[in-house]
């Protein structure tokens, strides 16, 4: 897919406020994964892995994110939303980006062991679902590949 040179800015844009929640994760010793939700052209919620914190193994960023959306907009039908994720979702994630009917989806890096939108699955884009969702990988994948990376470089 080919995007515009302003699209690909409005993306990077996006994607380094994605890769603050990533830092934060970090911080607190989780799995430095990030992401925002746009609606808009407006950043409405942040979030990033809560896994250790939490005690929970489903506080994935992008799990975090959409509650943290419907909470906002009060809804469960989150149409008009672009999620940017630091890494490709797992198999639990993109079912619940695919439930909330999410319009777009980016994300940075791509997760070759669990990544479920293209890499080892493809949830999003399988045949028995009915979806138009815009589905956008590796925009910054170097910068959001690093931080994971480095992450459990520093754990070994």
């Amino acid at each position: 897919m080919m995007i515009s040179h302003k699209q690909r800015s409005q993306h990077n844009f996006y994607m380094k406020e994605a890769l603050v929640e990533a830092n934060k994760a970090k911080d607190l010793g989780e799995v430095p994964i990030g992401a925002v939700a746009v609606y808009k052209e407006i950043i409405i919620a942040r979030a990033h892995n809560t896994v250790e914190i939490c005690k929970d193994p489903t506080m994935h960023a992008e799990i975090n994110l959409i509650r943290e959306v419907a909470r906002v907009l009060r809804t469960s039908r989150l149409t008009g939303i672009t999620l940017y994720v630091t890494l490709e979702p797992c198999v639990m994630c993109a079912g619940a980006i695919q439930k909330a009917k999410i319009d777009g989806l980016i994300f940075g890096a791509y997760d070759d062991k669990l990544g479920a939108v293209g890499s080892y699955y493809d949830i999003i884009r399988d045949r028995n679902y009915k979806t138009s969702m815009l589905v956008l990988g590796g925009i910054l994948e170097q910068e959001c590949s690093a931080i994971i990376k480095e992450f459990f470089r520093n754990k070994r």
